[in-house]
């Protein structure tokens, strides 16, 4: 069963950067979960984070290992939740958790909707200036879900698998969206998963009409 570690946070200034949220910290007991997420949790960048198809950031507790290794300096930094996120486990990565996948979790449903997208706000955060393209790369972003049906949750309530509608695992998804050259077909198979996020399904409709990826430094870079 898995077990996710609950964290919440509020948004607060850093120095030379924008405000953010990213800085979190554990719950334990119960916390109500509402259509825009955890009671108390805030988003910073509405255009990156949050509204009702990014409610929740799951990240998986053992990708950390990869993150120290590579950052031995700052290998302090890396762990849960370093990343932002509201729920950390161990033993559900990119490749066991599918697009669309729906889980009960304690009183609640919540469906996966896209991979996390990594931002700029990454590399303020860890003074690292290219973490947020080293996690795309890498493909260890984690995932986020919308909350189809809300209701108190917590760290002692595990996630449980109660529906499959798709065949594409989030580490493929990542893989179409960010690793592949420009490829039709794929993009149509990812528009076709049950609960895309409204602003996967943009982004790959664009790409379709345009005929090209766009750019992808505004995100991971801030420019």
């Amino acid at each position: 069963m898995h077990h996710p570690e609950v964290y919440i946070g509020q948004i607060q200034p850093y120095d030379g950067g924008r405000p953010s949220a990213i800085a979190k910290r554990q719950v334990d007991g119960a916390v109500k979960l509402t259509p825009l997420g955890l009671e108390g949790d805030q988003q910073a960048e509405k255009s990156f984070h949050g509204g009702p198809d990014r409610a929740l950031c799951h990240y998986p507790r053992e990708h950390y290992a990869h993150w120290r290794e590579q950052f031995p300096a700052q290998a302090d930094l890396f762990s849960a939740p370093a990343f932002g996120e509201n729920l950390s486990t161990a033993g559900l990565t990119e490749h066991q958790v599918f697009m669309g996948d729906i889980f009960r979790w304690g009183e609640a449903l919540i469906q996966v909707t896209q991979p996390r997208s990594p931002c700029f706000k990454l590399n303020y955060h860890f003074a690292i200036d290219d973490l947020s393209v080293l996690m795309q790369h890498s493909g260890r972003c984690g995932w986020l879900y919308r909350v189809i049906s809300p209701g108190l949750v917590s760290s002692d309530r595990p996630l449980e698998l109660m529906t499959r509608n798709s065949e594409v695992s989030v580490a493929e998804a990542i893989g179409i969206a960010w690793h592949m050259p420009f490829d039709e077909e794929q993009y149509r198979r990812l528009l076709s998963v049950a609960g895309l996020s409204a602003s996967w399904s943009k982004t790959l409709l664009l790409r379709i009409s345009e005929g090209k990826i766009e750019d992808f430094d505004r995100r991971l870079l801030g420019r």
